[in-house]
């Protein structure tokens, strides 16, 4: 059964009480690694028809682990996830219940910045959103070691209530990187940021000695076995 470290939310607390169904079975943080796994695939190969076929076969690999009934269960936790980030958006949903599920010390003792630190570096360093796009016609923001992706969220989330002042919409004009060594964090940041509907990618790699370069995420657009995990934004004109 999942052991609650922490405080939660009422969504977050619903989250958990499916997630304890399967948890009678397996680990709680092989569940996880499932359900993140499984989300993370829906959402690529719904419009990333170059990495399908690899993809596909991790999602296989997690969903032939369990029956029916423990199956049916994993659309009910992504609606969680979807439902809560649409009523507030201004959060790390998956971050703060990875966390307080104590998960974070099973994967390499992991420890993710707070929110709302991360809100208040955002607003500190996004500047005037609007005056960089008149000046370089977009902006990119990116991460080398993003987690669960709290801190583009929030820059997002900046981004979104400064722009919309001038009538813009942040997804036309920002782009969102981001690289994590581990696969599971790096697709918790993945699963948010399509959720949020941020233009972007997400490298799965260690960013000291494998870091992203110029030109490839294009390079690596087409290739089956590609480490980049693209947004659903990122294929918007």
């Amino acid at each position: 059964m999942a052991k609650i470290k922490g405080r939660i939310d009422n969504d977050q607390k619903e989250f958990v009480k499916v997630m304890e169904k399967l948890t009678y079975r397996f680990q709680t943080w092989e569940v996880w690694q499932d359900f993140v796994v499984m989300f993370a695939t829906a959402i690529s190969n719904a419009i990333d028809t170059a990495h399908k076929e690899k993809r596909e076969e991790a999602y296989m690999r997690s969903v032939k682990k369990y029956n029916k009934e423990e199956l049916d269960l994993f659309p009910k936790l992504c609606a969680i996830v979807v439902e809560a980030l649409e009523v507030d958006r201004d959060r790390d949903f998956l971050g703060e219940l990875y966390m307080a599920l104590n998960l974070g010390n099973h994967w390499k003792g992991q420890f993710f910045t707070p929110y709302n630190v991360c809100k208040m570096m955002s607003e500190i360093t996004g500047g005037n959103f609007a005056e960089q796009i008149k000046k370089d016609g977009y902006i990119t923001v990116n991460d080398p070691a993003c987690g669960a992706g709290a801190l583009l969220i929030a820059y997002a989330n900046s981004a979104l209530e400064s722009l919309s002042k001038q009538d813009m919409n942040f997804q036309n004009y920002v782009l969102f990187t981001a690289q994590d060594v581990d696969m599971i964090t790096g697709l918790m940041c993945y699963i948010q940021l399509s959720l949020l509907g941020c233009a972007g990618y997400v490298k799965i790699a260690d960013t000291i000695i494998n870091p992203m370069s110029d030109g490839e995420a294009l390079s690596e657009f087409s290739k089956p076995e590609s480490d980049y995990w693209y947004t659903p934004m990122y294929f918007s004109d």
